[in-house]
């Protein structure tokens, strides 16, 4: 279906409204009237777009004033924004693919982290046995902060059967929990320590949470100063400094929109559990099914929800998602429809 304007909680498809409960927009900022008047009035300042490299003679002040207030939320020594979250994943892992043979992904990894000779983490159940031999070497795992048909974050317990004879660099994507897990917002990234890691890395998309069109990499000052002059980063143009004048004056929005979400959430999930056959956490804004009547039966309910096949997974994925803007009535209507849903 092909739609002629941006699906905030309505979405009009061929002439007829429907609650929308799809998309990455889960602190509602791409519609925000605040948000967008922010935005006009970056764009005054910062023209519409900035085709230069991050490296010419001439620099704009707003990158390093914009990643010093994402390394900080983040919980990195540094940052360095690039123009999209896939693009962030192949720059790391072209960097680590020059010293690091051995690669291991957690199952159903981002192809955006996801090199193509990467070894499962797992296999049969247990982890990969050439994480348990004896042998000495500098190892990089990759693995979703949280996963794409997942509620919670992942769990990093299997680092503990790792061998010591492992230097494990962690290289973590939070797309889909930045802006929105944590106590602020403030993602995974900062919560994952173990002695096993030598150097943990984190590649996140800006487009989803906080409406921002671009990525993020962050981690230690020297790697983030070396990842500087890789030749994909200096000849590419930067992350449009629109967007991150608009990030920068938009931190309190952020914070109000995400109380806004999490109310909702809360009262969506707080009275009664939803029937068995839904996926879901209460303080994750999105629920999951895996039945395929699930969509038409929305459709019918007068409710859309995402539906298609996501690269990593075998059947389609049929994500439900709450955002800040949703209204009591809308989630109200999504409850009803949820349980009335044939088990």
């Amino acid at each position: 279906m092909t739609i002629e304007h941006f699906p905030d909680r309505t979405v009009t498809i061929s002439g007829k409204t429907f609650l929308y409960f799809g998309g990455t927009s889960y602190l509602g900022l791409a519609t925000n009237a605040k948000f967008q008047n922010l935005l006009c009035e970056s764009i005054k300042v910062w023209g519409s777009a900035y085709g230069s490299s991050r490296n010419a003679n001439v620099k704009l002040s707003i990158y390093q004033k914009a990643e010093a207030v994402l390394a900080e939320i983040i919980g990195a020594d540094a940052a360095l924004t690039v123009s999209s979250g896939t693009l962030a994943g192949k720059i790391v892992i072209d960097y680590l693919s020059k010293d690091h043979e051995k690669f291991y992904h957690y199952p159903k990894t981002h192809p955006a982290i996801l090199k193509s000779t990467s070894l499962p983490l797992f296999v049969e159940g247990a982890l990969h046995p050439g994480l348990l031999d004896d042998v000495e070497e500098s190892v990089v795992i990759t693995a979703d902060a949280l996963l794409s048909l997942a509620v919670k974050p992942t769990n990093f317990d299997f680092l503990n059967a790792i061998s010591s004879s492992k230097r494990i660099t962690l290289l973590l994507d939070e797309s889909h929990s930045l802006g929105i897990v944590g106590p602020h917002g403030d993602g995974v990234f900062k919560t994952v320590e173990h002695p096993r890691i030598v150097q943990k890395i984190m590649i996140s998309s800006l487009t989803k949470a906080y409406g921002c069109s671009g990525g993020v990499i962050a981690g230690k000052s020297q790697f983030i100063e070396t990842i500087k002059n890789e030749a994909v980063f200096v000849s590419a143009a930067g992350m449009n400094p629109i967007f991150l004048q608009t990030f920068l004056d938009a931190q309190e929005l952020v914070q109000n929109q995400l109380k806004k979400l999490r109310a909702n959430l809360q009262f969506l999930f707080g009275d009664n559990d939803l029937p068995a056959n839904f996926i879901y956490d209460i303080d994750y804004p999105v629920i999951y099914s895996h039945s395929d009547g699930i969509f038409e039966y929305l459709k019918s309910k007068g409710i859309i929800i995402t539906n298609f096949k996501y690269p990593n997974y075998d059947t389609l994925m049929n994500r439900i998602v709450i955002t800040a803007n949703h209204t009591k009535e809308d989630l109200e209507h999504l409850k009803s429809a949820l349980f009335d849903f044939p088990q």
